[in-house]
C-alpha cells in the first residue's frame, strides 16, 4: 500500500483494489489505523465501483466504515446495505426557536424543559410512543405527506411553511408492491416506534448558536442569530429499518451465493442493482427513509409542545433542515445518473447547486453536523470544491474507542466533569445515574473541532455557525 500525499487534508491511498480518497488532516488519517484500509480495500471489491472516500471522522463499522462514501453507475451498479449501514436513514434535523439563551439560564428551567421533553418522547429502547393515529403505511408510502395534518402545523400556511419544504426528501418514491414482503410482527413494533428516540448515539439536544462572522450573510438568509435556542435531533428508522435489513440481508446473501460474489468480509453485503434482491432492498430502503424523517418530525412536533409546556403558547420551533447521513439514492453528476452511499456522511450542497430545495437554492443547505455529547455541533454550507467528494462530508466527531473500552477508561467522575455537571453551566441530562450514559461520554469520541477544522481546510464545507449544548435527552 501507498499514499500519495497532495496536501495535510487530503490524501489518495493507492489500495490492491483500487485508490480511496481521504479528506483529513494526517494526524487524523494516521490516527485512523491499518483495519479502516483494509476495509476499504474490501469494498473496493464490489464490481464497478466508481469512487469511494472516507471522512475525517472515519472509524470500523460492520462490513463498512462509518464516514464511506461510495459510488456506482446506475447502469451497472451495485448496492450495498452494508454501505448504507443498519439505521437506515439515520440523519439529523434542527429546529430555530423564538428564545434566546438567556431564556435558559437557569438551570432549574433547563431541567423542566428535558422533563417536559421526557414525558412526550420516550426514552425507553422498547417503549410504545404517543402517536399510535399515525397511520404507519402512510408514512412508509408517502413519507411526510402521509402524517395527519394536525401533526404538520404549518403545511396550509405556504408563507410560513417548513415543515414540508425544508427537508432534504419529504417523500422518496418506491414499488409499494415491495412492503408485502415484511411480515407482520415488524409493522406492529414499528408502528410502536413512531415518535421515539431509541439508544445509542441518538438524542434530542438543545443548544445555543454562536454565527461565524465570515458566513454572517448566510446565517441572516437562513434565519439564524448569536445566541438563539437551536433543537437538534439525532434519530433513524428504529425497528422498521431493522425489519428492512432482516429480510434483505437473507435474499442479498443467496443472491451473493448464486453469482459468486464475496471478499474476505462475510459481513460485507451488496448486490447488483438490477437483481431481485438489489431492487427489492433498494425499494425497502426508501421505505425506511419515508420512516426516519417522518420519525424525526414527530419527535420536533412533541419537542414544540414541550417548549410551550415550560414557556408558554408563544414559543415556537420553524423546521431549519433535515437531513440523512446513512442512505444509498441516485443523483445526477456530470450529466450522469449515479448511485450514491453514505455511510455516516452528510450531503452538502453548495449555493446554486440544483439538487438544493428551493428555500436554500441562492445559499446552498444547511449541513448538520452533530458533535459528542457535552461538545459543540456545527451548522455548515457545502462548498463548491466540494464536488471532488460527490459533496460529501463528516457526519459528527467518529468514535475514537469502543462502548466497552470506554466503559472501562473513563470514569463517572471525568464525565460529570465534561459535563459540567454541579456548575451554573451544566449541560442538563435526563439521566441522573451517568453510568447509564458512559459509553456516550465525550470521552468516547474524536475532537469535533478537528474533525470540522480537517472539512474546512480540505474545501468540501464552511462553518455557519456553531452550536453550544445546554441540555441533552438520551435513549437507554
Amino acid at each position: 500500500m501507498s499514499s500519495n500525499f497532495n496536501d495535510v487534508y487530503y490524501r489518495r491511498v493507492d489500495l490492491p483494489a483500487g485508490e480511496l480518497h481521504v479528506f483529513a488532516h494526517e494526524d487524523l488519517f494516521h490516527a485512523m489505523g491499518a483495519k479502516v484500509l483494509e476495509m476499504a480495500n474490501n469494498n473496493m471489491q464490489i464490481p464497478n465501483i466508481r469512487y469511494m472516500s472516507y471522512t475525517p471522522d472515519a472509524h470500523v463499522g460492520v462490513g463498512t466504515c462509518i464516514g464511506t462514501t461510495a459510488v456506482w453507475g446506475m447502469d451497472n451498479g451495485f448496492v450495498s446495505p452494508s454501505i448504507v449501514g443498519s439505521d437506515i436513514g439515520c440523519g439529523m434535523r434542527v429546529h430555530l426557536t423564538n428564545l434566546h439563551e438567556r431564556d435558559l439560564q437557569d438551570v432549574k428551567l433547563r431541567r423542566k424543559l428535558v422533563k417536559a421533553i421526557e414525558k412526550r418522547i420516550p426514552v425507553e429502547n422498547h417503549a410504545r410512543g404517543y402517536f399510535s393515529d399515525v397511520r404507519l403505511e402512510d408514512v412508509l408510502r408517502k413519507g411526510l405527506h402521509g402524517l395527519p395534518g394536525k401533526y404538520v402545523p404549518d403545511a396550509y400556511t405556504p408563507r410560513k411553511a417548513t415543515s414540508l419544504t425544508h427537508v432534504e426528501c419529504s417523500r422518496f418514491r418506491f414499488d409499494e408492491g415491495e412492503l408485502d414482503r415484511i411480515p407482520e410482527p415488524a409493522w406492529h413494533r414499528s408502528h410502536r416506534q413512531l415518535g421515539t428516540l431509541g439508544n445509542g448515539n441518538h438524542f434530542i439536544e438543545i443548544q445555543a448558536l454562536s454565527i461565524n462572522e465570515d458566513n454572517r450573510a448566510t446565517a441572516e438568509k437562513w434565519g439564524l442569530k448569536d445566541g438563539q435556542i437551536a433543537v437538534m435531533i439525532h434519530s433513524g428508522s428504529r425497528s422498521w429499518g431493522g425489519a428492512v435489513n432482516q429480510y434483505c440481508g437473507s435474499q442479498v446473501a443467496k443472491t451473493m451465493r448464486k453469482l459468486g460474489l464475496g471478499t474476505a468480509d462475510p459481513k460485507l453485503a451488496y448486490a447488483p442493482l438490477d437483481s431481485e434482491a438489489g431492487r427489492t432492498y433498494a425499494h425497502l430502503m426508501y421505505s425506511a427513509l419515508n420512516f426516519a424523517v417522518a420519525n424525526r418530525h414527530l419527535m420536533a412536533f412533541a419537542v414544540r409542545d414541550a417548549f410551550r409546556e415550560t414557556f408558554g403558547s408563544q414559543a415556537e420551533l420553524s423546521t431549519l433542515y433535515d437531513l440523512m447521513h446513512n442512505y444509498a439514492v441516485e443523483e445526477n453528476h456530470k450529466e450522469e445518473a449515479l448511485l450514491v452511499h453514505r455511510k455516516g456522511t452528510t450531503r452538502a450542497l453548495p449555493a446554486g447547486h440544483s439538487g438544493n430545495p428551493e428555500p436554500y437554492r441562492a445559499t446552498g443547505h444547511p449541513a448538520l453536523i452533530p458533535g459528542s455529547m457535552g461538545t459543540a455541533s456545527y451548522l455548515m454550507v457545502g462548498a463548491a470544491e466540494g464536488v471532488r467528494n460527490y459533496y460529501s462530508i463528516c457526519h459528527g466527531a467518529g468514535r475514537i474507542r469502543s462502548r466497552n473500552a470506554t466503559k472501562q477508561l473513563v470514569t463517572v467522575d471525568e464525565f460529570a466533569s465534561s459535563m459540567r455537571i454541579g456548575q451554573e453551566d451544566e449541560i442538563v441530562l435526563n439521566h441522573r445515574a451517568l453510568e447509564a450514559l458512559i459509553d456516550e461520554s465525550p470521552q468516547a469520541y474524536k475532537d469535533v473541532d478537528r474533525i470540522i477544522d480537517s472539512v474546512v481546510r480540505a474545501r468540501l464545507a464552511d462553518v455557519v455557525a456553531k452550536c453550544r449544548p445546554l441540555a441533552a435527552v438520551k435513549g437507554v
